[in-house]
């Protein structure tokens, strides 16, 4: 069995180590036989790769590199990637990524930046005299009862969903989509929209195997069994850093 990873802007949106997510991904398929290909896709690439993908992940940049992206998203691959996502692709979109699948991000001079319009949420500068928020974090999510998930999140945007129903989580510590509603990214057909870098993947195991399982089922079949490996080490990382919070 193989599995196809879309890797969205590797050379513009991958900040605080969110290739990390790759490197989790690839490692869990390979401890459970299954080969790992990479595909890094970004503005020189065809547009259409990206309906070729079992699993989607796009990270987050500083304002120059975002602006690159938002202008090939726009022109180009936007329409492949809502179509991927609409069709239940297994997605993870970190921070920038997040937002740019929103309706809109208003910066901080008052500036509309329109989203691809895929998730219910739009995203706002509060200005900047106000502090960003930034942090390790901690959230809970009904997808994943019982375990506590880590991040680290910075980012300046505030986001508000159209519906709280549709938050990925919610903070137990931490800022989360906007300091104010205890939620924490979305959660929309099998994607997820979060601000945990960190990256989040390695410390969070749970995570990383749905999107797994969810890659393996809509491609070998709902049959598709998830070989249980051992996350020890991934534990105690996660351990490590709510017991420091």
């Amino acid at each position: 069995m193989t599995i196809n990873i879309g890797w969205l802007y590797p050379d513009l949106m991958s900040t605080y180590g969110d290739r990390g997510n790759i490197i989790a991904l690839s490692y869990r398929l390979k401890k459970r036989g299954i080969k790992p290909i990479v595909h890094k896709i970004s503005v020189h690439e065809p547009k259409e790769l990206i309906l070729k993908m079992d699993i989607i992940f796009m990270g987050g940049a500083q304002d120059k590199q975002q602006e690159i992206v938002n202008i090939d998203l726009k022109n180009n691959k936007g329409k492949y990637l809502k179509e991927a996502i609409v069709h239940g692709v297994p997605g993870l979109f970190v921070c920038g990524a997040y937002q740019f699948l929103g309706k809109y991000y208003k910066a901080a001079d008052g500036t509309i930046i329109e989203g691809l319009g895929v998730f219910d949420l739009y995203t706002e500068s509060p200005g900047l005299k106000v502090s960003r928020c930034i942090g390790n974090i901690i959230i809970e999510s009904k997808l994943f009862p019982k375990i506590k998930l880590v991040g680290f999140e910075n980012h300046g945007g505030r986001t508000y969903l159209s519906d709280q129903k549709l938050a990925f989580a919610k903070v137990i510590k931490g800022f989360g989509n906007n300091g104010e509603d205890l939620t924490e990214g979305i959660f929309y057909k099998n994607s997820f929209g979060t601000y945990l870098h960190g990256p989040i993947l390695p410390k969070n195991p749970e995570l990383s195997d749905y999107l797994i399982k969810k890659a393996l089922e809509r491609k070998y079949g709902k049959g598709t069994k998830l070989k249980k490996i051992n996350n020890r080490w991934e534990n105690i990382a996660r351990s490590w850093v709510i017991n420091k919070l």
